[in-house]
């Protein structure tokens, strides 16, 4: 097999998907882990882009086919965490408002600017005199997040649900132990491409699915512009479909040097 082809295998993408079906398939996914975990729902972040805009809407469909079922209320909450000001949260409060759901608002700036402060002093304390870089401090929001995620998720006895897809996993264009730290991970055999397709069947507004991709870590970052490739070639190349060849060497880079974000904590 081609490295290509190994990972393909790897994160169990699909050539081509049903919408309908694949729909289907993640609610009762969703439905079967809520049942057997005990919980008494799911805890999704609603950031105002397509991953969880499609992750909400397959939360609240689980959540409300097991109330209907079981005779007893399962909750989807919503959360939003800008980082001070967010230009597009009106987009985040549409697709909860369009879904029904319940939801909070935890702003986290104080918070990361507090966390940034104190590892200055360390490192200054290490004769580093400098700010954090943007990544760093990126970080820190993404990992700030997911603490008040979980605090939350734990006093209401929630599972916290992930967005990341198979197009983020290739490239590792997530936060190791921030927004890769989840409880259930609904898209994960996804591309992009298919995440938009999921989208579309689900009724998402055609602004948010066409909305250019950013993990909003700081002001102007998008993602295409930080890997270097396009979600087009990326899903391409998922789909088992040839790409430029400088595409798909900077992709099989990421997933080489990514591989410890994917895999399990190493031990001896």
């Amino acid at each position: 097999m081609s490295l290509q082809e190994d990972i393909i295998a790897a994160l169990g993408v699909k050539p081509a998907i049903d919408a309908e079906a694949e729909v289907r398939k993640r609610v009762d996914f969703l439905k079967a882990y809520i049942v057997e975990s005990g919980a008494k729902g799911l805890l999704i972040a609603i950031s105002g882009g397509v991953d969880s805009a499609v992750a909400a809407g397959l939360c609240k469909r689980a959540t409300d086919e097991l109330s209907a079922e079981r005779g007893r209320d399962y909750l989807t909450l919503g959360v939003f965490q800008p980082y001070g000001e967010q230009e597009d949260i009106g987009d985040s409060y549409a697709v909860a408002q369009t879904l029904g759901l319940i939801t909070v608002e935890t702003n986290i700036e104080d918070t990361v600017d507090e966390i940034a402060l104190e590892t200055e002093y360390a490192l200054k304390a290490m004769g580093q005199y400098h700010h954090l870089t943007h990544k760093g401090k990126g970080n820190i929001k993404a990992r700030t997040r997911m603490v008040i995620q979980y605090a939350l998720s734990f006093e209401n006895n929630l599972l916290v649900v992930g967005t990341d897809h198979a197009s983020e996993a290739i490239t590792g264009f997530y936060t190791k132990w921030g927004d890769g730290a989840v409880d259930i991970a609904p898209l994960r055999s996804l591309n992009k491409r298919q995440v938009r397709q999921l989208a579309s069947y689900l009724g998402v507004p055609a602004e948010i699915i066409g909305k250019e991709p950013t993990a909003g870590l700081w002001p102007g970052q998008t993602d295409e512009a930080e890997l270097g490739v396009t979600y087009e070639e990326n899903s391409d190349y998922l789909e088992g479909k040839p790409v430029r060849p400088e595409a798909a060497e900077l992709l099989e880079k990421f997933y080489r040097e990514t591989a410890h974000k994917r895999g399990a904590i190493p031990g001896i």
